[in-house]
């Protein structure tokens, strides 16, 4: 039967085997199937719940919406359109200080609100954006690390596939939840601009000396038709984007679509952007391969991540692990300290997606009882757990930009030490929705 002893074997068991290398969705899937063994004293129970599990997975509606946006995603991806939109803002912010990095931010901000995945935006722009940087002598580690650290607005904004998989494991409302980042991914895109327009200020050698903003950079030549030509496929591009951002995220903030509803409107909208923009019928076809070589494992992680709720239940581990937390204190500050020391740990040695599906079933009943409201709380989460995205040893999106840049200078290190700053401000975020929850909570409670 369950108790503390029964407890404290499964989270030791689980978090040894994720040590050791097992990957997340096979560990999560032992665990709970011998668990649940152990708990009923037959091997028929787990069996069933496994198929009866997978079964509602596969039928239910909601679970479509992650193959429907990595789809949208992948088909933008490959049309052309990030290199648009990082023209465009680029242009825009033509006699700003830190002009590139500035773009970076803001072009990673527009991407990762099509594609809701930061690994994708920090290779898109890692090999967009570091060039030109390089070009206009930025030092390497501001320019890796601007890409690093704004990429993970990937996961704020909306679609995003971070707050997917917290509402299907949590059980809340997908669409508010897609509402509630808009403002905190806004609010961390602006302390990203204020941070680089600060530094270029205060360290003009750092960020080319200004050499991208000064007359006579290639920016401000006259323009060949060629150039024109360019100009208007970029605008075409970029505009294209901006369309399904509202078409998308206003279906679903008016009421007109579900978020499913939205992610197959949205993927029909790709899908024409990216036949204009000439995207053959093979790279489509790639395109739905990769899709579905990023939507499978996340499906099936949802499965066993619900089997690994059961147990939760049926074990009473969510209570005694909650007994633990309020052992410590009663305070919900602390409470909340704790969960977000915890994600930091976690978000150094897994995936953010895993740490989603391990603490959540854990932490979101807890919080509630503290008194969190569950949209604010789930903000929290993400932006904590978007952190260990910047957090070495692991990092994943410093690794994408490593792997993405063709240069030996572009070392871990250098990567690492230009993203402190943008780490630290994804902490001030954190502070700043936990203090005044409505910075989350008040879109939503408009619909």
């Amino acid at each position: 039967m369950g108790g503390p002893e029964f407890a404290i074997a499964i989270v030791v068991i689980l978090v040894v085997l994720i040590l050791l290398s097992v990957p997340v969705v096979v560990a999560l899937g032992l665990c709970s199937y011998f668990g649940l063994a152990w708990l009923t004293g037959s091997t028929r129970v787990p069996g069933s719940l496994l198929s009866n599990t997978a079964y509602e997975a596969l039928r239910d509606y909601v679970f479509a919406v992650i193959p429907l946006f990595v789809l949208m995603g992948e088909l933008i991806s490959r049309s052309g359109t990030a290199s648009d939109l990082y023209g465009i803002i680029n242009r825009g912010f033509k006699r700003l200080p830190g002009r590139l990095a500035l773009a970076t931010v803001g072009g990673n901000a527009v991407f990762g609100a099509v594609t809701g995945v930061s690994i994708a935006s920090a290779a898109a722009f890692s090999r967009i954006a570091y060039p030109q940087m390089v070009r206009y002598a930025y030092d390497k580690s501001v320019a890796l690390g601007s890409i690093a650290g704004s990429a993970s607005l990937g996961m704020l904004l909306p679609p995003s596939v971070l707050m997917i998989v917290w509402g299907v494991v949590s059980e809340q409302s997908i669409g508010r939840l897609f509402v509630a980042g808009v403002l905190p991914g806004l609010l961390l895109a602006g302390m990203f601009f204020l941070f680089i327009i600060v530094s270029a200020w205060w360290k003009p050698q750092a960020f080319g000396a200004g050499a991208d903003t000064q007359p006579g950079a290639a920016a401000d030549a006259p323009e060949t038709e060629a150039e024109r030509s360019e100009r208007r496929r970029e605008v075409r591009g970029a505009f294209g984007v901006m369309v399904l951002i509202v078409l998308v995220l206003g279906g679903i903030w008016f009421g007109v679509f579900t978020p499913t509803e939205a992610a197959g409107v949205g993927v029909i909208f790709a899908l024409a952007l990216a036949v204009i923009k000439g995207v053959s019928l093979r790279e489509v076809g790639d395109a739905v391969l990769e899709a579905g070589r990023i939507s499978a494992p996340l499906l099936f992680l949802l499965i066993t991540a619900q089997m690994y709720a059961r147990l939760l239940a049926l074990g009473g581990i969510n209570d005694v692990i909650q007994g633990m937390f309020l052992s410590i204190s009663d305070a919900p500050s602390v409470i909340l300290m704790l969960m977000i020391l915890i994600w930091f740990v976690l978000g150094m040695v897994i995936d953010s997606t895993s740490i989603i599906l391990l603490t959540v079933p854990i932490f979101a009943p807890l919080a509630a009882n503290m008194g969190f409201d569950p949209i604010a709380f789930a903000i929290i989460g993400i932006v904590a757990i978007e952190a260990g995205l910047l957090t070495p040893p692991l990092g994943l999106c410093v690794y994408t930009v490593k792997g993405s840049v063709n240069d030996p200078e572009a070392t871990l290190a250098r990567i690492f030490r230009g993203a402190i700053p943008y780490w630290v401000i994804l902490l001030i975020l954190v502070a700043l929705v936990a203090v005044f929850p409505g910075i989350a909570t008040w879109l939503p409670s408009q619909m």
